[in-house]
């Protein structure tokens, strides 16, 4: 049966083409709930990369701070985030259709109004889709490590994607990156270290305490319980012009 559903899904990723991506597109199956939750609510929660920047009053029938996370998974914690904040419209970026289709059922049962999705490639809606100095905070909880050595390459935190960031943030915006990995969370706090123009929150220079509005994930609390540590970074984007990024292999 589920088989059949997954079938019949007519609901695709949407992404450019690219030699190196910070994700691997897995064949999870889709449940008849989650197809379903397609059918009945993508028509209110879902965008396309291929429409371009979307209307603030045309999306969400209002302008208000806008924040956006890149890889929500199975998007509790972001659900969470836009009901405990509801003066603020909140867009996901995910690229796996059973974590968007729990998602946009669980909000559509909840009724929630100031959420958005896409089901795509981040760095293609970053650059097509969301307008410089428009983002009041900017989220991404654990993301793949890529721990071996030889895919350190495809972590997502790069110079250019900070640099793109940066672009994206309002003056006074917030960039916000939690991870369980330590060798990751050393590896951000390096490229954003040397990001212009962006200011370390916390008072020793490293990391911060987990901020309010980020709910503890079950996955978290388990590691906690194993001992296993998870790492915080707040930055903030000052004034200024942000320097042009040149290419890692031109850095190199």
């Amino acid at each position: 049966m589920q088989d059949e559903f997954a079938e019949a899904f007519s609901y695709r990723t949407e992404y450019k083409k690219k030699s190196i991506r910070s994700y691997v597109m897995r064949a999870g199956r889709i449940t008849e709930g989650q197809r379903r939750a397609f059918d009945t609510y993508w028509g209110q929660y879902g965008l396309s990369l291929f429409d371009g920047p979307p209307n603030a009053r045309a999306v969400f029938g209002r302008e208000a701070p806008l924040v956006l996370e890149i890889g929500f998974g199975m998007g509790d914690s972001l659900l969470a985030m836009a009901q405990a904040e509801p003066e603020k419209d909140f867009i996901g970026i995910e690229v796996h259709p059973p974590g968007v289709g729990r998602l946009i059922n669980n909000a559509g049962k909840a009724g929630v109004k100031n959420l958005r999705v896409y089901m795509a490639d981040a760095l293609d809606v970053l650059n097509d889709c969301i307008r410089n100095g428009s983002l009041d905070r900017f989220q991404l909880y654990f993301p793949d490590p890529w721990h071996k050595k030889k895919h350190h390459k495809r972590r997502i935190v790069q110079p250019e994607f900070v640099h793109l960031i940066c672009n994206k943030l309002k003056t006074g915006g917030q960039l916000h990156m939690a991870t369980d990995w330590q060798n990751y969370a050393e590896h951000m706090q390096a490229v954003l270290q040397a990001a212009h123009p962006l200011e370390n929150t916390a008072a020793d220079g490293g990391t911060v305490e987990r901020p309010q509005w980020r709910p503890q994930t079950k996955f978290e609390r388990r590691g906690q319980r194993l001992g296993h540590g998870v790492w915080d970074l707040l930055y903030r984007r000052l004034p200024g012009v942000i320097p042009m990024q040149r290419k890692s292999s031109e850095q190199d």
